[in-house]
């Protein structure tokens, strides 16, 4: 059985070994103990606030196999993005030149260095053991946390957002990078990664130029780079798409990676989200019904689970007993529940025009 759960000190090795194993490397999830010992830790600090905006709380939650006793995945929601430091994105712009002596107008393409995504909500640092990759416990992680935002939405701003991961070659190198980043930095991309995730970013603002690039002045490959993700990350954006996130203009300022945002009202876990009385009855007499995500209501001790959306006759969700008590609920107690399953999770809508 699996659960989504805040993680604790215990979970350090397992952190420790899904930051190592995370495919490709992720500059929210360094592999490096100390910074993982502190993300606990500062979990643990803004489970116990009481918050009432947005502000610099990390909220970390890993994914228990509890038949095998530990985490196998991780993934964290930043309360928002920038509020320690900017978070810093290339935009996605359109200039236009004309000249009317030589009747000619050409719209060029740019990048600029823009900080507006700090105002959003960021999803991220989603890492998740290999042998569950391709099962459903990839949607629970990964939209668990939208059903802990749902229950605290003044933790968290209107706009939620997250960046995956851009492309690297066979080389696991990036072509973005090594056309853009690698002249200011003198550094392969990995290093430059490795050293995002254990220090801080303020280096970005110092070094990366201010101004606009032209995208034509780029190489082919790392044009063709520009807002393409990973292609271990694939099956993820399209579950994002599928849930209501919109691709923005904005890309990550290393390797291009996609960043794409969503108004959390609108998004489908939120829109079909329901709380249901709890009615515990014997897995035995459990009906069919689709798999839903189902989440107690208790900040510190968040729990979410994968279990039957069957509901009585009035309206009570039956729950079985293991999962009852996993969620530490009582018959007659409230639980929030949300289908687990999204239609069209092919579907791409392309960009958004908004602000984002």
């Amino acid at each position: 059985m699996l659960v989504v759960r805040p993680a604790r000190p215990a979970d350090l090795p397992a952190l420790e070994r899904l930051a190592g194993s995370a495919t490709p490397r992720l500059t929210n999830l360094p592999a490096h103990r100390d910074r993982l010992e502190e993300r606990i830790a500062r979990s643990q600090r803004a489970f116990e606030a009481e918050v009432e905006f947005p502000g610099d709380e990390h909220y970390t939650f890993v994914l228990e196999d509890l038949e095998r006793g530990e985490a196998v995945g991780t993934a964290t929601i930043r309360a928002q993005a920038g509020a320690r430091e900017a978070y810093y994105t290339y935009r996605q712009e359109t200039l236009i030149h004309a000249s009317q002596q030589l009747d000619v107008r050409r719209e060029v393409q740019t990048l600029s260095l823009s900080h507006e995504v700090s105002e959003a909500s960021l999803l991220c640092a989603y890492s998740l053991d290999s042998h569950y990759r391709g099962t459903s416990a990839e949607s629970l992680l990964r939209r668990a946390r939208l059903m802990f935002i749902a229950q605290y939405p003044e933790r968290f701003a209107e706009i939620l957002a997250m960046a995956f991961p851009g492309y690297l070659d066979d080389e696991q190198q990036s072509p973005f990078w090594n056309s853009v980043g690698r002249h200011f930095f003198v550094r392969d991309f990995q290093d430059i990664n490795y050293i995002a995730g254990v220090r801080s970013k303020s280096f970005i603002a110092e070094v990366m130029p201010q101004f606009p690039l032209y995208l034509a002045l780029l190489t082919p490959q790392a044009r063709a780079a520009v807002g393409r993700e990973h292609p271990e990350h694939e099956p993820a954006m399209s579950e994002m798409l599928a849930e209501g996130f919109l691709r923005s203009r904005h890309v990550d300022i290393f390797d291009a990676g996609p960043v794409i945002k969503g108004e959390r009202e609108r998004l489908e876990s939120f829109r079909q989200a329901a709380w249901h009385p709890v009615r515990i009855r014997p897995s035995h007499s459990l009906p069919d019904a689709e798999p839903a995500m189902v989440a107690n209501q208790r900040l510190g001790d968040f729990r979410c689970v994968v279990a039957r959306y069957a509901l009585s006759p009035t309206g009570q969700l039956m729950l079985s007993p293991e999962h009852a008590e996993l969620l530490g609920v009582e018959e007659g107690r409230a639980v929030l529940a949300a289908p687990l399953s999204l239609a069209g999770a092919e579907h791409d809508p392309g960009y958004d025009e908004g602000e984002l």
